[in-house]
């Protein structure tokens, strides 16, 4: 599920706070996947005469909030170890939870994939782009389906784990490998009744944002499904964070905080200022219905 388009919040311009690497920087390469729909969700692209396949997949690729288990929070690993993984710098933001399909074309991460389908089927994902270079926090993607492609290529289904930081770069060819550390969200000031008030408030809005982005498009305005699916307030603030496609550097933002109510907070702000746009933009369509 993807929201429209968002209004940032005004705390949007520190977002490249922790980019740590110039676009030339050789975290930087042309990643060698298969982009984003149009419809902002990821697909994978696959052959013409594969639509079948690509179809049945994505009916299994919806991300809802029952993809956000508990399963990365209760076992983690400590935020004082230091691993190595092998990193996949795209355009886009995984959170923990979400499922990201991808095709893999490039030699170097056809190389990755044959190594990781014989170890422990783990990758870091790191968002990266031309204009603020490639970000020291990434989420670590798990392959839980995998196709290979007659011409070596292949169709992943991954999910998304635990958050890392990269802290020493080891390898640069074929394919990036670096020391990473653990990142957790710290206990916050707040308690958990509050940090349960903020994630249905969080909640509130976005049903609203989806009802009136609903009305604008001519869909019907039916009541939305519950999005929390009894999630705790720290998976829910990720699965939110997920919804925010097209804005990826609010998404980098709100991964690397650590911090429950930090992230709630800043998804409630740029949820309410979207809510307040499309409310001013329902008010213009009832005076202007032809607009």
């Amino acid at each position: 599920m993807a929201l429209p388009q968002l209004i940032p919040s005004p705390s949007s311009s520190s977002l490249s706070r922790k980019l740590f690497l110039n676009p030339n920087h050789p975290l930087n390469p042309n990643s060698g996947f298969s982009s984003l729909s149009s419809s902002g969700i990821p697909v994978p692209s696959l052959a013409r005469n594969r639509h079948h396949r690509r179809r049945k997949a994505n009916s299994l690729l919806r991300c809802s909030a029952s993809s956000f288990s508990e399963k990365h929070h209760t076992g983690s690993p400590k935020s004082d170890d230091v691993v190595e993984l092998p990193l996949f710098p795209l355009p886009l933001v995984l959170f923990p939870g979400a499922i990201l399909p991808l095709q893999i074309f490039e030699f170097r991460y056809r190389m990755m994939m044959h190594t990781l389908l014989q170890t422990d089927l783990r990758f870091g994902v790191i968002y990266s782009d031309a204009t603020t270079g490639t970000a020291d926090v990434g989420c670590v993607g798990e392959v839980v389906k995998h196709e290979r492609l007659v011409d070596d290529r292949f169709f992943l289904i991954c999910k998304g784990q635990e958050r890392f930081r990269v802290t020493n770069l080891v390898q640069t060819k074929p394919y990036l490998v670096a020391e990473v550390t653990w990142l957790e969200d710290r206990p916050s000031g707040d308690g958990d009744e509050d940090l349960e008030s903020l994630a249905n408030e969080v909640e509130t809005y976005m049903k609203d944002v989806i009802r009136l982005s609903n009305r604008l498009n001519g869909k019907p305005e039916k009541e939305t499904q519950d999005l929390r699916r009894n999630l705790f307030p720290t998976p829910f603030s990720f699965f939110v964070g997920s919804t925010f496609e097209g804005a990826p550097r609010e998404q980098q933002a709100l991964l690397e905080l650590e911090d429950t109510a930090a992230r709630l907070k800043r998804e409630k702000e740029t949820l309410r200022n979207t809510l307040n746009y499309l409310t001013a933009a329902s008010a213009v369509k009832d005076v202007f219905p032809s607009s």
